[in-house]
């Protein structure tokens, strides 16, 4: 049921992008800053973006040592560069658009734990700087001299640094967004569940009377990640979960400052306001398990942070978690992005590995010179 009001202003758009979140903000501001008289809205059907874009752990990361060289048993070194090139230059972007105290940038660099699984990696170091020297023009790892102020336990025999990765707010990058969406014009239906895509026409469930309501666009956007296969079963696209935890204040004033990885990327922690510990992952150890489109927390997965916690990251302090909750990337058979048209005036951007942080706004660009 339909009001004259609604039907006239509405339900009628140049461009409607489906997926409130870091890449469909992404192109919706950045459509409506190259074509300045469009009327372009964003369809979420959630309260806040349904993935993972405000439940990640806000690292503005491109790849730790030991990902690079697992990236490169997949990838030819060109298709690794390329891809370290796509993270690193979108991490610049969203720095130059909002600033890095819009966002709440720290540059503190990215630091990897090593242990006698991955020690081998440090033999590669070398190739690794040498591959992506003519990205950054010097190396970007390095081994840290000192590894015992930062107190890990005793499994970690080297800790590498990453000195061009840092960490940001999510909270504050989705905020900054959200805002300049409101400043451009750019209307935002929250709790809009998509049903259909017919051509330039998109089905809505309205969630208080259930009616199905038509929008029509000439273009349309979607950037529903992991959901995407909704829509597009064909897809190369399966869901992964990823659980975040974050601890009560600590006793005692944490040692070490920046991002942290910890086996091949799959755990990473970092300190969050309040000295408390932020940490998650894990979902190697129940890959299966974790290939959901649900938000529940697997008791596996946490009973693993919850130990990890007290073996290697603070071995010698009491830690009690407060917080957890979930987010679901999406990931495939390779880790490129799926940035395409599947019709004449709809295109998808899609599969971003867990690096939305990272490419969300330069997928947004991307998926704009499509349309």
């Amino acid at each position: 049921m339909i009001s004259y009001w609604e039907k006239a202003h509405f339900l009628k758009y140049d461009l409607i992008v489906i997926g409130a979140g870091i890449v469909g903000m992404s192109t919706a501001i950045q459509y409506k800053l190259k074509f300045p008289q469009s009327r372009i809205a964003i369809l979420e059907r959630g309260v806040f973006p349904s993935g993972a874009s405000t439940k990640n752990a806000g690292f503005a990361c491109f790849g730790s040592l030991t990902e690079i060289l697992d990236d490169l048993n997949m990838m030819s070194e060109e298709e690794v560069l390329a891809l370290v090139e796509k993270r690193y230059q979108g991490l610049h972007a969203i720095r130059k658009v909002f600033g890095d105290e819009t966002l709440g940038y720290q540059d503190k660099g990215g630091f990897e734990l090593i242990t006698s699984q991955e020690v081998s990696a440090l033999d590669q170091m070398n190739r690794i700087n040498k591959l992506l020297m003519p990205l950054f023009g010097e190396d970007v790892f390095s081994v840290e001299k000192d590894i015992y102020r930062y107190g890990f336990g005793k499994e970690v025999l080297q800790v590498v640094k990453n000195k061009f990765e840092g960490e940001l707010d999510t909270g504050k990058y989705i905020l900054a967004l959200w805002d300049k969406c409101q400043q451009l014009g750019i209307r935002l239906h929250s709790g809009a569940e998509v049903l259909i895509i017919d051509d330039n026409q998109i089905h809505v469930k309205e969630p208080v009377t259930y009616d199905v309501i038509r929008f029509e666009s000439a273009k349309i956007a979607i950037c529903t990640n992991a959901f995407a296969k909704r829509f597009f079963p064909e897809l190369d696209i399966f869901p992964g979960r990823g659980l975040v935890m974050v601890s009560k204040p600590l006793q005692s004033k944490i040692a070490w400052k920046g991002a942290f990885h910890y086996d091949k990327g799959y755990v990473y922690f970092r300190e969050v306001e309040g000295n408390r510990l932020l940490i998650g992952g894990g979902r190697n150890l129940d890959f299966e398990g974790e290939r959901t489109e649900t938000f529940e927390v697997n008791s596996l997965l946490r009973s693993y942070l919850e130990k990890l916690t007290r073996s290697v990251v603070f071995p010698d302090q009491k830690v009690e978690f407060e917080m957890e909750w979930t987010g679901i990337m999406a990931f495939g058979e390779t880790k490129k992005p799926i940035i395409q048209k599947v019709s004449a005036n709809t295109v998808v951007g899609v599969r971003l590995g867990g690096m939305g942080v990272a490419i969300g706004w330069q997928a947004g660009t991307e998926l704009v010179d499509l349309l």
